[in-house]
């Protein structure tokens, strides 16, 4: 390693003569080093200074600039050397020679800026807000018969895609267009995934998405799932899976959804749609992801179900009953619940029969499936018919009663709440609230009540009130024991409640005094300052509901 120390000595001098041809020998016996012992060297390179005399020598017209940006690249391959390659200044150089022609030149530029700024967010953030995104994407238009150039193009985009600020940067070059282009052309399986690796975080971004669709992704996407469906090989079964969930991703943005959908009639659609029967899981999941986000406006969902798209979900997830793939029944039962949103689709699902299917979930263990078989029913159920018939079967009550006590799952407990309240609102039915009681409901409405979303607490009260009104007397133990009129109180004192759950809270105080026991607690907890003090609250319907209360009270005390 004398030799290194010697040339090191002498690069120091030349770099200031630029006496080019001892400058590119000493060059060359550096690459030579790195290349046997690269920690060492860089080591050494730190040691001596050399650094911040390469920034003066990284100049377009000089012959020794690749082979000097080759030695940054390489001694930035270690992350001790990173910080001194920046505090060398080399980063503002580097980036000017991205404008260069010589291709050798932007090679090893790329290189050496992607190894400085490998790993750390500020860098590339500083390299984003230096322009280099335009810069790239105007190289790989350029030079994309290059195939070492392309790949460094490529692993930059991939690493700067991941930073939120790169996408509205590229959103305004035309890195969709010239990606498509570059796909098309590679046939190698490695090659593809690499051009799938900057895809992927770039159609996070709705605008991006729609220039995926416009420059032709979509149909790639699809040739590529035709191609690739009846192969067992490990590659192929890996390259349909990102080829399919990308398709899906594309989708999750409303305009490249829409121009994906065309009316129901589009090519894309019918093809989504031929792979909900296959007998790929694979591409079972993605057909039923792909319609559950065609199914996010109205008219999507009103065509879909006008065209039979219902029978195949539910003759997909007859195919997962037993042991099935549950991100398969995930997918499909998230397809019916969007589905089902639409108020003229509802009669027609619950007609086809899709309660029955959904039902069959109930024994599931697996959370995810859980919340949307639950959200499914709560959407169907606005028909007084079908809450009544649901709210009778006792297997579901006491389902959703165990599922009320998930604490571990927010989402599962939330909804199951929400459906118990939504069986007795939408049924108003004694039968369903008996149902509900012998099951042990009650508490878990009560709780409810005490929700930090106001949207559930007011379904809640609403519920109770309906209970009081029609089954008070069978309720009345387990709402004593629910503490429910300590609860009331608590929610008309507070300043925080909205005017709607006070509004709920008084109407169900109303209820509560046919009940001997309730009356007396409420007559306890002096009610009358509470509620005489709403008389002049600022919303109309909650000062004339505590005047209501307030002869109520008074009447019966």
């Amino acid at each position: 390693m004398d030799n290194l120390s010697d040339t090191l000595k002498k690069l120091k001098i030349t770099a200031v003569d630029r006496t080019e041809d001892s400058l590119e020998g000493c060059l060359d016996c550096l690459l030579q080093a790195l290349a046997q012992n690269n920690m060492e060297t860089s080591e050494k390179i730190q040691g001596s200074g050399i650094l911040q005399l390469f920034a003066s020598l990284l100049i377009p017209q000089s012959s020794c600039t690749a082979k000097v940006a080759n030695i940054i690249a390489e001694v930035a391959k270690n992350e001790f050397m990173r910080i001194p390659c920046v505090d060398a200044g080399l980063i503002s150089p580097l980036v000017q020679l991205l404008n260069s022609k010589d291709q050798e030149v932007l090679l090893q530029t790329g290189r050496a800026l992607g190894n400085i700024c490998y790993d750390s967010h500020s860098l590339q953030a500083q390299l984003i807000n230096m322009g280099v995104i335009p810069t790239l994407v105007k190289l790989l238009g350029i030079h994309c018969q290059n195939a070492a150039l392309t790949e460094m193009c490529l692993v930059a985009f991939g690493n700067l895609a991941e930073l939120e600020s790169s996408k509205e940067q590229f959103a305004s070059t035309n890195i969709a267009e010239e990606l498509v282009k570059l796909f098309k052309k590679q046939i190698e399986h490695d090659k593809r995934e690499m051009i799938f690796e900057v895809l992927a975080p770039l159609a996070e971004n709705d605008a991006i998405k729609l220039q995926l669709v416009e420059a032709g992704l979509v149909e790639c996407l699809l040739e590529i799932v035709q191609q690739k469906v009846d192969s067992d090989k490990e590659d192929d079964i890996a390259e349909l899976k990102t080829a399919s969930d990308l398709m899906v991703l594309l989708l999750l943005g409303d305009e490249s959804m829409q121009k994906l959908f065309e009316g129901g009639k589009g090519n894309v659609f019918q093809r989504v749609l031929s792979w909900i029967p296959s007998n790929n899981h694979q591409l079972q999941l993605a057909g039923a992801l792909a319609i559950a986000n065609f199914a996010r406006n109205d008219g999507n969902c009103i065509h879909m179900v006008d065209n039979g798209i219902v029978e195949k979900l539910m003759d997909l997830l007859d195919r997962h009953v037993e042991d099935g793939n549950v991100t398969v029944q995930h997918a499909a039962l998230s397809a019916l619940r969007n589905l089902a949103i639409p108020v003229v689709n509802k009669a027609k699902m619950l007609s086809a029969g899709v309660t029955e299917a959904v039902l069959k979930f109930l024994k599931s263990e697996m959370p995810p499936v859980q919340f949307k078989l639950l959200g499914t029913l709560r959407m169907l159920i606005d028909a007084q018919e079908a809450a009544e018939q649901l709210g009778k079967n006792v297997k579901l009550v006491e389902r959703l009663v165990e599922w009320c006590e998930a604490k571990d799952h927010a989402g599962v407990m939330g909804e199951s709440n929400r459906l118990l309240s939504a069986l007795i609102r939408h049924s108003k039915s004694k039968d369903v609230i008996k149902t509900i009681v012998q099951s042990g409901g009650i508490k878990h409405l009560v709780t409810m009540a005490t929700s930090e979303h106001v949207i559930m607490q007011n379904e809640a009260l609403v519920a109770l009130a309906l209970i009081a009104a029609l089954e008070l007397g069978t309720a009345e133990k387990d709402l004593e024991s629910a503490k429910l009129v300590q609860i009331l109180h608590r929610l008309l004192e507070d300043e925080r409640s909205a005017p709607e759950i006070k509004y709920n809270s008084m109407v169900l105080i109303c209820a509560l005094m046919g009940s001997e026991s309730l009356h007396k607690e409420v007559q306890d907890l002096a009610f009358l300052d509470v509620v005489s003090k709403l008389r002049s609250h600022e919303n109309k319907s909650v000062a004339q509901q505590a005047s209501l209360t307030e002869q109520r009270l008074t009447v019966d005390s």
